[in-house]
């Protein structure tokens, strides 16, 4: 049926652009986290991408403000899965991206502080919500020898007669405790500051660290929940980044660290699937935070298009500008609709899968990318300058490709994933 209005009004468009309307519940939470995210996450940012890394995670650190003032908020993820899926995906949504639109780091940062917690609540161990709860934690995977081979899932994406490396950091699984040696990568999310990880990693179970048949070129792997402040374990420096400088990383070491075999949450056959499951989970907020930064470039742009004059007019004036200014909106808009799907393939899907998720990682940074860097050229010279905030987010977009795994990469493993999908009759019919 045909909507007919009386006069061309202009449409509606709100903070995430031209949205279906939003509940009263929605609106509430959008407006809640927005003022949070202008008002917190965005000065407090910009002042930590000024810092040295070591002065971010010192006490007294704005970083500490603005954690002690996200929990303020009241956003517990268990509360927002108690609406109804579709609405709950769409909140979820619009949290991640008023965050990226603050700042991406931050943004990240308070993603990844609630892996534990989440995985926690996922298992119903009473006892490690209990650990988790109220503490800033980690997702502990990648390690420097290991890096995206920590997450392979298909025989196709190992070399001919190669291996899975067993990697940096590994597992002794006893009858009561699992001793614990070896270091993560530098660019654990939260690395220098958690309290508590979310830890997957290579396994011996008394047999050696490979598997048996089908499986003997994949190691045996543990996922595990951390308490990061047992005897021997010990933090590097943080690291110092040319982006998503206000996000705290760096390595965690482990020297003969003992912890009790029921804080383990997946072993031997459940591991691949419990691995499976937290990337599907929490790849999809990369999605949202990036979609909020591309936003936040947008806003610059359309705002100093309103403002600088070239050729005796204003540069919106211009109908070159109309167009590099409708292509940025344009691909803000197709961006987000990834990020949602992707979101709502992975909270309602009955079978979600990381490599369907991790490809809407790669869609939604690469355009951010391609919108921040239209912003920036748009800009000219004064982008530039660091009186600009557009450099900033350059930074900060640029490190999202390779973050949470490289583009390319992601890119390979979904057409691992068709060609899974294919042999089993996908596409045949």
């Amino acid at each position: 049926m045909i909507r007919l209005y009386k006069s061309t009004a202009l449409p509606l468009a709100g903070l995430t652009g031209f949205e279906t309307p939003l509940s009263e519940e929605e609106n509430a939470i959008q407006h809640t986290v927005h003022r949070f995210a202008r008002d917190v996450l965005r000065p407090v940012g910009r002042e930590l991408d000024r810092m040295k890394a070591e002065d971010v995670i010192a006490a007294g650190s704005p970083y500490w403000y603005a954690m002690m003032e996200s929990a303020k908020l009241g956003l517990d993820p268990q509360l927002i899965a108690q609406f109804p899926p579709e609405m709950a995906v769409r909140i979820e949504s619009i949290i991640g991206e008023e965050f990226g639109w603050g700042d991406s780091g931050l943004g990240v940062s308070l993603g990844a502080a609630t892996a534990p917690l989440m995985m926690a609540h996922a298992t119903g161990n009473q006892e490690l919500i209990d650990l988790c709860t109220g503490k800033i934690g980690c997702w502990m995977n990648t390690q420097p020898d290991r890096g995206s081979d920590a997450a392979i899932l298909y025989r196709q994406e190992l070399a001919t007669g190669g291996k899975q490396p067993v990697g940096n950091i590994t597992a002794k699984v006893g009858a009561d405790e699992i001793i614990i040696n070896g270091q993560s990568s530098a660019w654990v999310s939260n690395g220098s500051v958690a309290q508590v990880a979310l830890a997957y990693m290579a396994a011996d179970y008394g047999d050696g660290f490979y598997g048996d048949g089908e499986r003997s070129q994949f190691t045996n792997g543990i996922a595990l929940i951390i308490p990061l402040d047992l005897p021997g374990i010990s933090r590097g420096k943080p690291l110092d980044k040319i982006g998503q400088r206000a996000l705290p990383q760096g390595e965690i070491y482990f020297d003969n660290v003992k912890v009790p075999k029921r804080f383990a949450i997946a072993q031997k056959d459940d591991y691949l699937g419990n691995l499976a499951s937290m990337w599907s989970y929490a790849g999809t907020h990369m999605c949202q935070v990036f979609v909020g930064t591309a936003r936040a470039a947008f806003e610059l742009a359309l705002e100093y298009t309103h403002e600088r004059k070239q050729g005796g007019a204003l540069l919106i004036d211009h109908q070159m500008t109309h167009w590099r200014i409708g292509d940025m909106l344009r691909r803000l808009e197709m961006a987000r609709a990834i990020a949602r799907r992707s979101l709502a393939f992975a909270r309602m899907s009955p079978q979600s899968h990381p490599y369907a998720t991790a490809q809407a990682k790669v869609s939604t940074t690469e355009e951010a990318m391609k919108i921040t860097h239209e912003a920036f050229q748009l800009m000219g010279a004064n982008a530039t300058t660091l009186e600009y905030p557009i450099e900033k987010l350059f930074r900060d977009v640029r490190s999202a490709l390779i973050e949470d795994g490289e583009n390319y990469v992601l890119t390979a493993r979904l057409g691992v994933l068709a060609s899974q999908l294919y042999q089993n009759g996908w596409t045949r019919e």
